[in-house]
């Protein structure tokens, strides 16, 4: 037994905390997988949020780590873009935690997978056919306001079910005309300031597993770095196809 769990269980947790940790970096959506493992225990809702959410903390705070040290979070885009999603995603988290006593998570499941599984067709879309141009410049204010825009409907589900900004924001920004890196980068931010905040409030409640979140994010963490090497050394159109297919696959399980 591993903090009251089977050896297997426990071994299934190491193992959905790595490959969390590797999609995380390397395509943006990987903490979902987390959220997903924990909806299949008997933990209620607001302890799979609160302790998917403590793990997407640490998740967070390595992968902006790593998008700094390969300089995609050194420019000045990078900042002001990585701000702009940031700020407005902790006020959508606190406002997901505040709507998690309130709506039926099987309702907002279904709602959250029919989203991503029209952002994955997004993403798949416009990596086939292209759209010409970019849409938002991250360094003009409207490019600031439509980032912060993401960032505050990013934050809401984040809030309320524990999934990390990164299975949203990416997809989005990339419909946005912001390359893949970047957005993962940025995406890496702003899962703090989401996490942050609303983990806290859960904390409060008693809502979150600490022996788990020990359990799942140290393999995650190990994952993490994985991913980092392997979005830095594959072809940007190989990462967004994949992206596009994992958000359809993710979608429709959480639809289902």
């Amino acid at each position: 037994m591993f903090f009251g769990l089977a050896a297997s269980a426990a071994l299934l947790f190491v193992v959905v905390g790595f490959l969390a940790g590797v999609g995380i970096t390397a395509i943006g959506p990987g903490g979902v997988f987390i959220t997903i493992a924990l909806a299949l225990t008997a933990a209620s809702p607001a302890v799979v949020a609160g302790t998917a959410g403590a793990t997407n903390i640490a998740a967070g705070l390595l992968g902006t780590a790593v998008y700094v040290r390969s300089g995609e979070l050194r420019t000045a885009a990078g900042k002001r873009m990585a701000v702009a999603l940031s700020l407005p995603g902790g006020i959508g988290a606190l406002v997901g935690k505040r709507v998690n006593a309130l709506v039926s998570a099987s309702e907002f499941s279904f709602l959250l997978g029919a989203f991503v599984v029209f952002a994955g067709l997004l993403t798949w879309y416009r990596e086939r056919y292209g759209v010409g141009r970019s849409f938002v410049d991250p360094t003009t204010r409207s490019g600031t306001l439509a980032v912060g825009a993401v960032g505050f409907a990013v934050g809401v589900p984040g809030g309320l079910l524990g999934v990390g900004g990164p299975v949203l924001a990416v997809p989005l920004l990339i419909a946005l005309g912001v390359p893949l890196l970047p957005a993962v980068a940025a995406a890496q931010v702003q899962s703090v300031f989401v996490a942050g905040p609303a983990t806290a409030a859960y904390l409060l409640d008693g809502a979150v597993s600490v022996p788990l979140v020990a359990l799942i994010a140290v393999p995650e963490l190990a994952g993490i770095v994985v991913g980092w090497g392997v979005a830095r050394r594959t072809e940007p159109r190989t990462l967004k196809i994949a992206l596009g297919g994992v958000l359809v696959v993710l979608g429709a399980y959480l639809m289902a």
